[in-house]
């Protein structure tokens, strides 16, 4: 029976390989998304720990928040940077609740999220999400969801028009094109809470504050970011 399960296993294998997440191998587990090498190379940042990280000095004299961090550092051509893009191009939404897993434990370890009431994804313009079939913070927050026992509300922020893409863009022009992007549709369920906005990557944060000025907006409202990556050190 042995023989045949082994046989069985390698047939599998063979057509449908499992193989490691970020760099192709498949000398991992078979419930291992990323092999021992990768796993040890992942890019923490630590910047959960610590107030007056880079995250938070971006938005100072901008955005009152009570506090920020990025997961993992994100660097062109590295880790990070592949795995983000196979939850956003191709759909990979188990990496996204991995890394969302994986920071969610640090961020609840380190006891300064501990106050936090909803978890609010980022929104997506409604057509771009339609065309994507997800919105990937939503699928970050549910990592982070099942790490902090914190509940997501998604669907009571959302993207009210159509905005270009940023990459291309100044910080300036950043800022002129998602202002005034956002909208609360129920202020209420935002009412002396304290929200935790998420995002997958975090560049100037110019969208991170429209987002946040909105919510901000609502009420009585605390609000603190966290984004899967940052390319600041």
């Amino acid at each position: 029976m042995t023989a045949l399960q082994n046989l069985f296993s390698s047939a599998c294998h063979l057509f449908y390989p499992h193989i490691c997440k970020g760099c192709g191998s498949d000398l991992l587990g078979n419930d291992d998304l990323l092999c021992t090498q990768c796993m040890e190379s992942l890019p923490f940042t630590g910047y959960e720990n610590y107030p007056h990280n880079p995250i938070e000095r971006i938005f100072y004299g901008r955005l009152p928040v009570e506090t920020a961090t990025s997961g993992f550092y994100f660097v062109k051509g590295g880790l990070i940077q592949h795995l983000v893009h196979g939850l956003k191009y191709k759909g990979d939404k188990e990496i996204g609740i991995f890394l969302g897993t994986l920071m969610g434990n640090r961020l609840f370890e380190s006891r300064r999220f501990e106050t936090v009431d909803y978890l609010i994804p980022l929104p997506l313009f409604a057509d771009k999400e339609f065309k994507r079939g997800f919105n990937q913070a939503e699928v970050i927050c549910d990592g982070l969801s099942s790490a902090m026992n914190i509940p997501v509300l998604p669907g009571n922020v959302i993207r009210s028009h159509f905005t270009e893409t940023q990459t291309k863009k100044h910080r300036a022009e950043r800022w002129e094109n998602v202002s005034g992007s956002f909208k609360v549709t129920d202020p209420g369920a935002l009412q002396n809470k304290h929200i935790l906005l998420v995002d997958d990557v975090i560049t100037t944060g110019a969208t991170l504050e429209a987002c946040a000025c909105a919510i901000s907006e609502a009420g009585d409202v605390r609000v603190s970011l966290a984004t899967l990556a940052t390319a600041t050190k």
